[in-house]
């Protein structure tokens, strides 16, 4: 599937500037311009697209409909008629110090390193151990290990991103744990890449101010989540202090008297029998919830990325943080439709590839942070009509591709993005020699379960990694005013994966 004739003139205009931009350099937006983009354009301040949540910890915030209803739904056990005095009354399937909800890169590492404290741990999962986000992060992992960078830079990039509205002692948190977590993860047998001298190969991403992201060619994910399962299963093999149920997922939590926790009532899919696990403690790493499509946009995520934890925690009283604000990657795949949302990698604009309109002009600068590159491209498709309409009506902008080759040098795409390069090869698209449509997609919903620098939770016992986290205390707005929702504001503690 080649682009139609109708789209080759605007290919053919990107193609035509690209000598031109070679030798440009576009300069960043003020903080003036980029606050009136985002509030005009991004999908979290359109208010008609949420509502109130009536009920729970959260009730009077405002939350994206599809998640407030979600919040607001039954519960499984009553909808599907089951009596939990009856299930409570059974003998417990396993008991286990941690209950582990999730089976993606969190999860794993949390099932890791509780097994390596002494931990008797059990890790459930819904689909299959490794369905998850982690396995969609192509473009790295961001920590400050150059010698030309440090966390407390690392942190002002963090906080300056979001908008200096993020909890400062979880950012702490996370800027001053980067660097142990690539060494933990190399020391597991991830291969990131590298120079020929051994020294670990970082480029830029949005709203960097030092080159600190570590990739894997563009599978970062893929390659984290592939050396993490592996370790998780040569541990359940050789030692009986770790085990994973596949297919198993946690449908609620259960409290003790004194309001702890006490363990969760799991379903098996395969049988359809409920299931009781007693737990000292649980640690929620279910993911995200872009598979909720908020605004009916499309979305990167998994399949199984649909809200779970969020629901299991605000059921036995957990406040959630943040959740009316979702973080939109401006980079999904727009064409060919049979890809529609697919993640495009920031790694792409990081090694040198611009954003142009359908008059192959160049209108922002391609390293925004994701929420200003997000609302700008709306901007230039719905406002200045400047963007590229596919057949089926599907709006976009040109991400420059082959402009990578001529600035890096032959056969940097096919070294850098190979997968990518198969992937729209499958559709007769060859991106080392031509431009690719993108526009915003659902990626990772920013806020979560509120959580401490502990990751620990308002319900004793009950912890919360990955992007099923959010932060806690809730910040504020200055001026006092409460938009429809923050896409500044960021989860430090979901984990650093892009």
């Amino acid at each position: 599937m080649t682009y139609p004739a109708e789209m080759r003139a605007s290919l053919d205009k990107v193609e035509a500037s690209r000598p031109r931009r070679l030798t440009e350099s576009f300069p960043r937006l003020d903080p003036q311009e980029r606050e009136a983009i985002l509030h005009t354009f991004h999908p979290d301040y359109i208010a008609d697209a949420f509502r109130e949540i009536r009920v729970g910890p959260n009730k009077g915030d405002r939350t994206p409909r599809e998640l407030a209803d979600t919040l607001e739904a039954p519960s499984i056990l009553e909808h599907e008629g089951y009596n939990l005095d009856e299930i409570l009354r059974q003998e417990p399937s396993a008991f286990c110090d941690v209950l582990v909800i999730g089976g993606g890169g969190a999860g794993a590492s949390a099932a890791l390193l509780a097994q390596e404290n002494g931990a008797d741990v059990l890790l459930c999962t819904k689909l299959r151990f490794g369905d998850a986000n982690t396995m969609m992060a192509q473009g790295g992992i961001q920590a400050a290990d150059k010698e030309n960078d440090s966390p407390a830079i690392h942190y002002l990039d963090v906080m300056g991103g979001g908008g200096f509205t993020s909890n400062p002692d979880l950012v702490e948190a996370l800027v001053m744990g980067a660097p142990k977590v690539i060494a933990w993860l190399e020391s597991l047998g991830v291969m990131f890449d590298k120079e020929t001298d051994g020294t670990m190969r970082t480029i830029h991403g949005g709203g960097t101010s030092r080159k600190r992201m570590h990739a894997a060619r563009d599978y970062t994910g893929a390659e984290i989540m592939r050396t993490l399962r592996d370790e998780v299963r040569s541990r359940v093999a050789e030692r009986p202090s770790i085990k994973v149920w596949e297919f198993r997922p946690v449908i609620e939590l259960l409290l003790d008297e004194k309001a702890q926790i006490a363990g969760a009532i799991l379903k098996d899919l395969d049988t359809s029998r409920l299931m009781v696990v007693r737990a000292k403690s649980v640690i929620i790493a279910t993911g995200g919830s872009g598979r909720l499509h908020y605004q009916g946009f499309p979305t990167t995520n998994h399949y199984g990325a649909t809200g779970d934890g969020l629901v299991l925690a605000y059921r036995v009283g957990a406040r959630l943080a943040f959740i009316d604000t979702m973080q939109y990657h401006p980079t999904g795949a727009a064409f060919p439709e049979q890809i529609l949302g697919q993640l495009v990698t920031e790694k792409v604009r990081g090694l040198g590839a611009q954003i142009c309109n359908a008059d192959g002009e160049q209108f922002v600068y391609p390293l925004e942070t994701r929420d200003v590159e997000a609302a700008a491209f709306i901007r230039e498709c719905k406002k200045r009509k400047r963007g590229v309409m596919t057949l089926t009506g599907q709006a976009g902008v040109w991400l420059d591709s082959p402009l990578i080759d001529l600035l890096k040098g032959p056969g940097t795409i096919a070294r850098e993005l190979p997968a990518m390069v198969r992937q729209y090869k499958r559709f007769d698209i060859d991106m080392t020699r031509e431009p690719i449509l993108v526009y915003p997609t659902l990626h990772y919903q920013n806020g979560g379960v509120a959580i401490q620098p502990d990751a620990g939770t308002s319900i004793p016992g009950l912890f919360v990694a990955g992007e099923a986290a959010g932060r806690h205390p809730r910040a504020e707005p200055v001026d006092g005013q409460q938009p429809a929702g923050r896409v500044r504001v960021r989860s430090p503690l979901r984990g650093l994966c892009r």
